[in-house]
């Protein structure tokens, strides 16, 4: 994807940004509300990033490309883990949860930040997460991780999930892609690495080729 963005980064786009001539009708209405758009983990095309648009409900996403001229800002994952929910928000289950992580999270020492809803919601001001929503966390790791220390990791954040009754999905990132980290905490466990070429069953997220 490039140094300059990366899968699940936050496009704001220009006010004079490209029209989707393909799109269906609801795009440009979502677009107007809130012109942010996610980066998808594809190949770019020409120099185009890949990008998705959400809708009001689930079943609206529609998947694009986009010259980076159109792009106003981009906001990582990291970038909105200290940005706060409207004051009458912050008690949703989700928001509730990052709170309680961020001590977790940040005593792992990698990087990290919430995508989903959570990430759109405090990107954009626009309410997206709801009362089921669950929270989406990217974590950083360049480098191989301990899979003890994984699952010591897992379980501090599986546990403030339960007592908050919601659920939390924790997606490691590496330079060739990512994963599940409730996967990979299962000693010798195989994971799905989604990449830009797509997914590849793998025994080691840090080398593909030792794909199995």
């Amino acid at each position: 994807m490039g140094s300059l963005v990366n899968p699940h980064d936050l496009l704001r786009l220009k006010a004079d940004a490209c029209v989707f001539a393909d799109a269906p009708a609801w795009v440009a209405a979502s677009l107007e509300r809130a012109p942010f758009v996610v980066v998808r983990r594809a190949r770019a095309i020409d120099g185009r990033v890949a990008i998705g648009i959400r809708g009001a409900v689930r079943s609206e996403r529609f998947g694009s490309w986009i010259g980076l001229q159109h792009v106003e800002a981009v906001l990582t994952p990291e970038m909105l883990k200290s940005a706060k929910p409207h004051q009458n928000r912050a008690d949703l289950p989700a928001f509730n949860l990052l709170q309680a992580i961020t001590s977790i999270c940040d005593a792992s020492e990698l990087a990290w930040g919430p995508a989903g809803s959570v990430g759109f919601e405090l990107a954009s001001e626009r309410a997206t997460v709801t009362d089921q929503s669950d929270l989406d966390l990217l974590m950083r790791a360049p480098e191989p991780l301990d899979r003890p220390e994984a699952k010591l990791l897992f379980d501090a954040l599986s546990a403030a999930a339960f007592e908050r009754a919601i659920r939390i999905d924790v997606q490691i990132e590496t330079h060739e892609g990512a994963f599940s980290l409730a996967e990979f905490v299962h000693p010798g466990a195989r994971v799905m690495l989604r990449s830009a070429d797509g997914p590849k069953l793998i025994a080691d997220p840090w080398q593909t080729s030792r794909a199995a």
